[in-house]
């Protein structure tokens, strides 16, 4: 490990910045020079480094798991599960979250200066994959003098990335969580991102990708993305649960305005969401999420993808509503795991909570967590 990685660990994260030399190869044939990768770090790497657990995010998320975020000031997207006597205990484990490139927060991504004009990329930022970022984050935990990680960890997008590492990486993992994700994006999600990317490149203000040159946001087609978006993360159930037909005021409006509670909500989703998050990093990462096809370079069989990760001690989770990636695609993976020759254990959790139900409280979920967790630090000489 370099001094500039054990500085970087010590004060719990930064900016991996990798020489020109060392650049980032795509899965598009293309390559990034001088990535960045920007990342937090959670407790102590131990002397043998054999504590280490890569927590990955989903796609509105970044590395400010368990911390403060630094524009809007709210709690880390995951401060439910990492902490002090939680299943993810930085007092026993040293926890590493890193922003995906094509992100927003400090990792290379459309809105990074271009080497070549000393501008933002903009649209000439190259189109990523969930592999590509699954390389960039083996470039950080190689940097970080980590040669085996103790857990990957994820949801949704970042469950996503946990098969990827699995599939490219199996020798570098003990064991991996993968929590309600598929091993391929369906047609329905490629068509909700669609809708999403659309808004955005309808705004006026989006200028062809340059909004930045030109100074203007395109907030109102990325607030219609997000509220898009975010209605696959909830279930029917949860909608009607948390606003029914409730109005917004005494009586309608006889207009256009949010006469019901549910439409203020998707209104304040959308709004608040352009503060922290970029357009065009909108449009790179979910195109990633619909390229995403883990069975397609093994002649469309998924066992064979895991072929090499025998090794590896699995735990695949699915939420009983989740309707985005939905319980039947977690036994798909299981099924693949299994025929493979793989070690997997799987649990449907009854939540009525939706997709979103892995950030929300969910004791279910923290008890497997802590269980499968515990159980393998043992097997791994943490205990």
């Amino acid at each position: 490990m370099d001094d500039g990685a054990a500085q970087a660990i010590a004060s719990g994260g930064g900016t991996m910045k990798f020489p020109a030399n060392k650049p980032l190869r795509l899965e598009s044939g293309g390559s990034l020079p001088g990535l960045e990768v920007a990342y937090k770090t959670y407790g102590v790497l131990n002397a043998q480094k054999s504590n280490a657990i890569l927590v990955c995010h989903a796609l509105t998320g970044d590395q400010h798991a368990a911390s403060p975020h630094p524009v809007t000031g709210k709690p880390g997207w995951w401060d439910r599960v990492i902490g002090p006597g939680l299943p993810l205990d930085p007092q026993r484990y040293f926890i590493i979250c890193s922003n995906v490139i094509g992100g927003c927060m400090g990792s290379t991504g459309p809105g990074s200066l271009n080497p070549k004009t000393g501008e933002p990329y903009g649209l000439a930022f190259p189109v990523i994959t969930i592999g590509d970022m699954v390389r960039a984050q083996a470039m950080l935990v190689e940097a970080l003098g980590i040669e085996t990680l103790f857990a990957v960890v994820g949801g949704s997008m970042g469950g996503m990335q946990v098969l990827q590492w699995a599939a490219d990486y199996p020798e570098k993992l003990f064991s991996a969580i993968c929590i309600a994700a598929a091993a391929r994006h369906s047609a329905q999600n490629i068509a909700f991102h669609e809708v999403g990317r659309q808004a955005i490149m309808a705004d006026p203000d989006w200028r062809s990708g340059e909004y930045e040159k030109h100074r203007v946001r395109p907030e109102k087609g990325l607030a219609v993305a997000r509220m898009a978006a975010h209605i696959t993360y909830l279930s029917e159930q949860a909608l009607q649960r948390k606003f029914g037909r409730e109005l917004q005021r005494d009586g309608l409006s006889w207009g256009f305005d949010a006469d019901f509670q549910v439409e203020s909500y998707l209104r304040h989703q959308g709004a608040s969401f352009v503060d922290r998050f970029d357009a065009n990093s909108y449009l790179y990462i979910t195109r990633a999420l619909d390229y995403f096809d883990l069975g397609a370079k093994h002649g469309g069989v998924l066992t064979e993808a895991f072929a090499r990760a025998r090794a590896v001690r699995f735990c695949i989770l699915s939420f009983s509503s989740d309707w985005l990636y939905p319980t039947p695609e977690s036994r798909d993976i299981v099924r693949a795991l299994n025929a493979a020759g793989c070690r997997a254990s799987f649990a449907e959790i009854e939540s009525d909570k939706g997709h979103d139900a892995f950030f929300l409280d969910e004791p279910e979920l923290d008890r497997i967590l802590r269980g499968f967790l515990g159980a393998n630090a043992q097997a791994r000489g943490l205990a």
